[in-house]
């Protein structure tokens, strides 16, 4: 791509995310819950990683596609541009309405609404399969005449515009917004599991697309955010797979052949005729909300603030465009990510190999980086601040370690 909008984007998306994080720790509102928002950020970070790669993957494929164009469309005119965004807004409420509306787009989207939070942090959490079915989505643009370079960077700069919705500290806004904008108070009805709200607004800009096709509703009610199947832990893998086990489960277990091939496109929920109906994971007790937590190890939460700010520049290195790292690399380095966010759910469930993990994960990903920045030639800069974060969490680890022998809790659900 010759404009990386995840690379442009990333300082305005931080800054807002921290003045929202900011402004609620000041009203003591409880809109941030620190469990859930490391693992956000953790998914993130695996999420960005995937970004890029599944961008660069397609635009051949793009690129194929738009030799059947029978012109070309130059998006240096501002009614060009205009007409691509407004076509990346029309066909993502199409995948979007895909995504809640058919068992495998669920699969794929689902782990964006596994939190049971709304704000900028979540925002940040999404499922590292979605993309490919995102941009499966928009080919049609590039056969109507717009280069796969102009709707690959606009499909991202849309992506970042719907990081704005995704807040609790707006209210709704005058009429005349709220009727065409798909604004925060729109989105919270998206991300809700009352059942006035279930499989509504799926904008995302332009909430006129709901209104069209008969899926928008107002938000009359106080939400409740989540999944009504709560995956109940903060492991990635389980947020990101939860639903994909259920499927390849269900096709392992049915005996039509039928069922196991139209499973995956059937509506989100339909199981074959000779399995029983799913049961949902009980996110009420009494007629009560009950949110996931978890015990964690002792004095974990300063190293977890510090381990997300420093994912930070090591993320960058896998999406960048100007990294010193070559392919193989960079897929290597994107499989320490995993097992980063991984060792960060288990050390906030108490896990016995959460901490283990996380020291096998910090050696293999310091050791590693550091030798691909010096074979590089990368500026001492970065190479010092790869050995000044090892040293500093080879430090906190051998404390923790000192610190943590008695027998482990277990993660458990409170309300």
């Amino acid at each position: 791509m010759s404009i990386n909008v995840y690379a442009i984007a990333t300082p305005f998306v931080i800054a807002l995310a921290l003045g929202e994080f900011v402004y609620c720790v000041a009203k003591r509102n409880g809109y941030y819950s620190f469990q859930d928002s490391i693992a956000s950020v953790g998914t993130a970070v695996l999420n960005q990683c995937v970004n890029v790669a599944v961008a660069l993957l397609m635009l051949p494929l793009f690129t194929l596609l738009g030799q059947l164009a029978p012109w070309k469309i130059d998006v240096a005119s501002p009614w060009a541009l205009l007409g691509l965004f407004l076509g990346v807004d029309f066909l993502f409420y199409w995948f979007h309405r895909f995504g809640h509306r058919t068992n495998i787009g669920w699969a794929a989207h689902s782990p964006h609404h596994s939190t049971e939070e709304l704000n900028y942090a979540v925002a940040l959490r999404a499922s590292v399969t979605q993309r490919i079915f995102s941009f499966l989505f928009y080919w049609p643009l590039v056969v109507v005449g717009f280069s796969p370079e102009a709707v690959l960077a606009m499909v991202a700069f849309h992506l970042v515009l719907q990081f704005i919705p995704h807040t609790r500290v707006i209210p709704k806004l005058p009429r005349w917004i709220e009727s065409w904008l798909n604004t925060p108070s729109h989105h919270r009805v998206h991300h809700a599991r009352n059942d006035l709200y279930i499989d509504k607004n799926y904008a995302g800009f332009l909430i006129i697309w709901d209104k069209m096709f008969g899926t928008y509703a107002d938000e009359t009610e106080e939400c409740s955010y989540g999944v009504t199947s709560p995956p109940n832990t903060w492991d990635p893998t389980v947020i990101n797979f939860q639903f994909w086990g259920k499927l390849v489960s269900d096709a392992v277990k049915t005996r039509s052949g039928w069922d196991r091939l139209r499973l995956w496109v059937m509506p989100t929920g339909w199981r074959p005729s000779d399995l029983p109906a799913r049961e949902s994971t009980p996110w009420k007790r009494d007629g009560v909300e009950v949110k996931f937590q978890s015990t964690e190890l002792p004095n974990i939460r300063g190293y977890l603030v510090f381990q997300m700010i420093a994912s930070m520049p090591f993320m960058l290195l896998v999406s960048h465009h100007a990294s010193p790292l070559v392919g193989w690399q960079k897929l290597m380095l994107s499989v320490l990510f995993w097992g980063m966010a991984t060792a960060w759910g288990g050390m906030m469930e108490s896990k016995r190999w959460g901490l283990p993990l996380e020291m096998a994960r910090v050696f293999a990903m310091g050791g590693a980086v550091t030798l691909w920045l010096v074979q590089a030639g990368a500026p001492l800069s970065w190479r010092a601040l790869t050995v000044g974060w090892l040293a500093v969490t080879l430090v906190w680890i051998s404390v923790a370690r000192a610190s943590s022998r008695s027998p482990s809790p277990v993660a458990r659900g409170v309300s």
